[in-house]
């Protein structure tokens, strides 16, 4: 493994996570060497772990807790039962003068202050205009927004009151928002009549009105913006013109729902993933806090839509009194520059995205560093999907030498990463450097054994506060067993390849469920692409196997090419030989061909498993949801492709 940084003595000492080892040798007679020790000790002493979380963090309740878990058994683990809080109640309690609460940001480099009592007082008045028109704990208020500061205001409001809540993207197609927000029947929909993107104005007003008429559930119509022409609505400015009532927190149960997060939804419905008022903020206090050191007066920024669920996360910096620093529009324009200068602009701290982001930096030739003042940035984050050793390479020669690179993993179905940083530890080139504290996790093989150095499937073996207290709708939780627990009873399995060092560090392989099989050996996608991005001409790919009649494999790789250049044999004698020089004969494909585009979903993950689904005979319908697509066109020349190959193998048609 090659080293690429190690924290100072003082970065250490400085750091939360420094600090809470202090207070359990002061407060519990705990010492530990090292990271390791520490990490064995939260997933050995696992109620002992998550009370020590609750008492350092000093969480509100109105009512002590009787237990701290009731079982270890999953599903069935409840947390902290008896306990009655309000997530937004810790917000506010770390509001101040000295900084602002938000800064908000857009595509022309404008940027908006919020302060704490600008942000207290928004959230008293749609608090109380939730109330007024009969929402109550239990009821869901979603949202149709960008990533603007009305929307961190309008989850607050909910959160104060008890509501649940949703939220899309505006630039979701409606079938997607309406097979989301149907299933839970909202009575508030919260929504702007329009965006802007790539410097350009687009207008919601159409698909606010098919919303409204496939929501059958809503009494209230709020708009942000302008909406000549809307009937029916009361406009938000009407709201915040109000005197300012007292910010009031309803107290809920642990397990009361919060928000409602959803899965990908490349075929099916996507499954209402229900999250609670108690295990997100646990969860979010423990990441944030001392695996993301976020601190009181940080500037926290992770580029995302309100569709991700970094959004949910980022937002939740507010929690370590930190600044979320939002961001509407394309990360793109007008250049590949735009976030870099964002962060010099805003001061930023924290700076994440998804990996495919830095990548497509790094293929750009930018040089953040020389181009920009980032003397503040101590953290830059990478999740999404696997970031290459190249991209760690490129992040300490082109952004910042004396920078902690932050890679995690987890996701939407925890608010949170299973894997990911600890400011105490190195970080070595392609490695994610731990698995986070209260996580046990591990590399299973199919009979269940830890695997160390092998790839195997990454499986926890342990309940956490913020997994879902159940998926919505969804009677005798028959989706929410058989998403999780099908393979390994009784065990998470999420759905992941994973490797394990005997350092600890980790490695990501791609999605367990779109593996690659080569000659009986099971490879990531991941790798794939790693060895492909080291070829110029390729702007981006997508790799899937398929299983043959035969019990052999065909394993085509589909490249999308930097503009203007035609795949040619010397660039897939390329693409063959970096996969053989940087990995195995194994990883070179059987076909090599030009698509146009990659299909992404509207979260923006390859669609690797609905395009394999599609080559292996699934009707289109079955193999994929056009939307849930950021780019539904794309999946036409593999529809295509899918009825050429089942001429070419003989493939039957799967029901």
């Amino acid at each position: 493994m090659k080293l690429l940084w190690s924290p100072s003595a003082d970065f250490r000492r400085t750091t939360n996570l420094a600090d809470y080892l202090a207070w359990l040798d002061r407060e519990r007679g705990l010492r530990f060497d090292g990271y390791a020790e520490l990490h064995q000790w939260s997933v050995r002493e696992l109620e002992a772990f998550w009370q020590s979380i609750w008492d350092y963090y000093g969480v509100i309740s109105a009512t002590p807790p009787t237990r701290v878990l009731s079982t270890r058994e999953m599903p069935g683990a409840h947390w902290f039962a008896g306990a009655r809080l309000n997530f937004a109640e810790h917000i506010f309690r770390a509001a101040t003068e000295a900084h602002p609460a938000l800064l908000a940001a857009d595509e022309c480099g404008g940027m908006r202050e919020i302060g704490w009592r600008e942000l207290s007082d928004q959230v008293a008045r749609l608090a109380a205009w939730l109330r007024g028109r009969g929402v109550v704990p239990g009821d869901r208020v979603v949202a149709y927004l960008a990533n603007v500061p009305e929307a961190v205001v309008a989850f607050l409001a909910a959160a104060a009151v008890g509501a649940v809540w949703s939220s899309c993207s505006p630039d979701f197609g409606t079938n997607s928002v309406v097979d989301r927000f149907r299933q839970i029947e909202p009575k508030v929909l919260i929504a702007t009549s329009g965006y802007t993107y790539n410097g350009r104005p687009m207008t919601r007003t159409r698909e606010l009105a098919q919303l409204r008429e496939a929501l059958p559930s809503l009494e209230q119509l709020l708009l942000v913006g302008a909406g000549d022409g809307i009937a029916g609505i009361t406009r938000w400015d009407e709201v915040q013109a109000g005197a300012v009532p007292e910010l009031h927190f309803t107290q809920v149960d642990f397990d009361h729902p919060l928000w409602i997060l959803y899965s990908s939804g490349t075929t099916g419905i996507p499954k209402a993933i229900t999250q609670g008022h108690g295990g997100v903020l646990l969860e979010q206090l423990k990441h944030l806090g001392l695996h993301c050191d976020v601190r009181a007066g940080d500037r926290f920024f992770w580029y995302s839509t309100t569709g991700w669920v970094m959004w949910n996360i980022g937002l939740s910096a507010l929690l370590l009194g930190a600044t979320p620093v939002l961001y509407d529009g394309n990360p793109g324009y007008p250049d590949q520059h735009r976030l870099w200068a964002l962060a010099e602009q805003a001061r930023l701290t924290h700076f994440g995205a998804g990996a495919a982001y830095l990548i497509a930096c790094m293929k750009a030739g930018l040089k953040p560093g020389e181009d920009h003042d980032l003397g503040p940035l101590r953290m830059l984050g990478s999740t999404g999907s696997p970031l290459p050793e190249e991209a760690f390479e490129w992040v300490y020669e082109a952004v910042k030498r004396d920078l902690w690179l932050l890679s995690m993993s987890g996701g939407t179905d925890i608010a949170s990463a299973f894997v990911g940083g600890c400011p105490l530890l190195p970080v070595h080139a392609g490695e994610i450097q731990c698995a986070l504290l209260g996580v046990d996790v591990q590399a299973l093989d199919p009979e269940g054994r830890a695997l160390l150095g092998e790839v195997g499937e990454m499986v926890v073996l342990a309940p956490m506060p913020s997994m879902p207290v159940y998926f919505w709708n969804d009677p005798g939780d028959v989706r929410y067993r058989e998403s999780y627990f099908e393979e390994y009873p009784g065990r998470w399995r999420h759905g992941d390849w994973m490797r394990v060092s005997e350092a600890g560090t980790v490695q990501i392989l791609g999605r367990s469920d779109s593996t690659l099989n080569r000659g009986g050996v099971r490879i990531g996608t991941a790798e794939i692409y790693r060895g492909v991005e080291r070829v110029a001409a390729v702007a981006d790919s997508l790799a899937v196997s398929i299983e043959l009649a035969d019990g052999g494999h065909y394993l085509p790789l589909f490249v999308r090419l930097q503009p203007g250049l035609s795949l040619n044999d010397e660039i897939r004698a390329a693409i063959r030989a970096s996969l053989r020089e940087h990995f195995t004969p194994r990883h070179v494909p059987d076909e090599i061909l030009q698509v146009d585009e990659i299909p992404y979903t509207l979260t923006g993950k390859k669609m690797e498993t609905p395009v394999k689904k599609l080559l292996m005979g699934f009707p289109p319908e079955r193999a994929a949801n056009r939307d849930a697509m950021s780019n539904p066109g794309s999946l036409d020349y593999f529809v295509a492709f899918a009825a050429r190959l089942r001429d070419r193998f003989q493939l039957r048609l799967l029901r």
